[in-house]
């Protein structure tokens, strides 16, 4: 039973980067916390947490006991479950991780109906533009754009296709036309997504042949909504999705340019993804928020 506790205890330390937060989810003294995790390194032989004043992050020992550990703990609780015949309701914590305009404009609206469904679910949302650490943060599903790289820790299921357009408003064309060719745009203002670089660059592809265009401009900001707003001001050019962008294009408030060419920031076949742990391959509570959200995204525009 100690060592389910300190197992218990160490996660939800690393779950939540915290002894004090661990403490409170368990409701127990934070020196309980303190002394479970302290015997469990002991007994191993091994720092799992990197303690300092300001944060608690995993050792490579943390991570690898981490992994191991949670699943342990979630093989019990679907033990527990189906012991007593509650395997088809999913509950708990599921913890989910996801780009903030996308989350706003797909996730949200499925809140209500995910609570309808399944009350003893309660989700944690992170939303950010940046990149999660899964691990550290105790990312159940992180939901991301792009083209994950193959990880033998992690599954990738594909949710959605994902294509983009070079856009600006009909004001902006009117002042300074549209661009006629991709070297063209060097010389325009582009709004652009701040991925870190200082230097940025779009691809485009014609049949074949592929270029890169180096491009700048008077905006650089990490919210694809900021640049949807900008671009309907007049601001200057910006490549954006088709699921944020089809009322606008629909509209006429904003005008695809180079409608010959697919665009991107790197490589063209892109998606949206749903990424867990390959150890929680068969969680009742991710396979329902991921079918969900597929379902959501299946009739919009790519």
């Amino acid at each position: 039973m100690d060592r389910f506790a300190e197992l218990k205890a160490f996660c939800l330390v690393a779950s939540n980067g915290g002894f004090s937060a661990a403490a409170r989810q368990l409701n127990v003294a934070t020196s309980s916390v303190t002394r479970l995790v302290d015997a469990l390194e002991q007994r191993l032989g091994a720092p799992l947490l990197n303690r300092s004043t300001r944060s608690i992050t995993l050792t490579d020992s943390g991570r690898s006991y981490f992994d191991h550990a949670s699943q342990i703990l979630a093989a019990l609780d679907e033990a527990d479950d189906a012991a007593a015949g509650r395997d088809a309701e999913p509950a708990g914590v599921l913890r989910i991780a996801a780009p903030v305009t996308l989350a706003l404009r797909y996730i949200a609206p499925l809140l209500p109906e995910l609570a309808r469904r399944y009350p003893r679910l309660e989700l944690d949302m992170r939303l950010s533009d940046a990149l999660t650490n899964m691990v550290d943060e105790a990312i159940d599903v992180a939901i991301r754009i792009g083209n994950p790289e193959q990880q033998p820790n992690l599954i990738a299921r594909k949710l959605a296709g994902h294509t983009r357009h070079i856009v600006a408003s009909p004001a902006y064309l009117a002042a300074h036309g549209a661009p006629q060719t991709p070297d063209e745009l060097s010389q325009r203002n582009c709004l652009l997504f701040a991925y870190g670089a200082s230097r940025s660059t779009w691809r485009l592809r014609n049949a074949d042949l592929a270029t890169e265009v180096d491009v700048g401009g008077s905006l650089h900001v990490n919210n694809a909504e900021m640049l949807r707003q900008a671009a309907l001001g007049g601001l200057g050019l910006a490549l954006l999705p088709t699921w944020l962008i089809q009322p606008d294009l629909d509209a006429g408030t904003l005008v695809p340019v180079l409608g010959d060419y697919q665009a991107n920031p790197g490589e063209m076949d892109v998606g949206i993804y749903a990424v867990y742990p390959a150890n929680r391959r068969g969680a009742s509570k991710i396979r329902v928020f991921t079918d969900l959200l597929a379902g959501a995204l299946a009739v919009t525009p790519a």
